[in-house]
């Protein structure tokens, strides 16, 4: 990317990094790792997901596409959403505007965390 991504974190995740940074020591990433260039690979994910027995049956793109699908349909402005999964728009607009809507990012994330929490009742 040729921008920094901001991602405002709803309380769940942020609870989730807490205990992470309990399990490991502080470094200079968030997750390290035991590779030439000290963080986790594109294919971290994917290769997660297939250790949890979703081989064949869900990819990372899957979830992203999910995200959009439900976020669009509970009618969330779709610039957040887009900017959310960092996508970039190349129109004259998007080439000019430069706002990163954390606002409604924020509100946005914190509805599908929850939204995601509920899901497993």
């Amino acid at each position: 990317m040729r921008r920094p991504h901001l991602v405002p974190l709803p309380k769940q995740a942020v609870q989730v990094l807490r205990k992470v940074r309990e399990l490991e020591p502080a470094s200079g990433y968030l997750f390290p790792a035991s590779t030439k260039s000290g963080v986790i690979s594109e294919n971290t994910l994917l290769f997660a997901l297939y250790r949890m027995g979703y081989r064949r049956r869900a990819t990372v793109h899957g979830f992203r596409s999910l995200a959009s699908t439900v976020l669009n349909e509970a009618q969330f402005n779709r610039d957040w959403i887009e900017m959310q999964l960092a996508h970039t728009d190349s129109s004259v607009r998007g080439v000019y505007n430069a706002a990163e809507w954390l606002s409604g990012r924020r509100t946005m994330l914190q509805w599908w965390a929850d939204h995601v929490e509920a899901q497993r009742v």
